[in-house]
């Protein structure tokens, strides 16, 4: 594990668990607003196609905001058990040590500023769609 002190690693967990606590209210307040079935009203009162791509739209944004909610509380949950099994604050590409301010802006990561800067460049393109 990397050489954090005892204070840092309870800030860094005080912190995933907040963050932790506040994504499951976002998820909780996204799937309670989508069961007042606005969007299901608003799709059912189209009068046009337009009207229909807009009530489409809305409901994937809703459901891509909850995806992104989803995914970083799996992240969150991950790093709450590397912190478990010491192994947090280690780099998974070169083993160093990630340092205390990167983690307490991005208390997920698994990579060092270098690495996952190599990272970035090298993957960049897997997101891009192409023809």
């Amino acid at each position: 594990m990397a050489k954090l002190t005892e204070d840092q690693l309870t800030q860094l967990k005080t912190s995933l668990q907040q963050r932790y606590l506040d994504l499951r209210e976002e998820v909780r307040g996204e799937l309670e607003r989508s069961g007042e079935q606005r969007y299901i009203d608003l799709a059912g009162s189209v009068r046009d196609a337009g009207d229909g791509s807009v009530a489409d739209m809305l409901l994937d944004i809703n459901t891509a905001m909850v995806d992104r909610q989803v995914h970083e509380m799996r992240e969150v949950e991950a790093a709450l058990k590397r912190l478990a099994e010491l192994s947090f604050g280690d780099c998974i590409d070169c083993s160093g040590e990630i340092g205390f301010d990167r983690l307490m802006a991005y208390p997920t990561a698994q990579r060092c500023v270098q690495c996952q800067s190599l990272h970035e460049k090298t993957y960049s393109h897997e997101g891009t769609p192409t023809l």
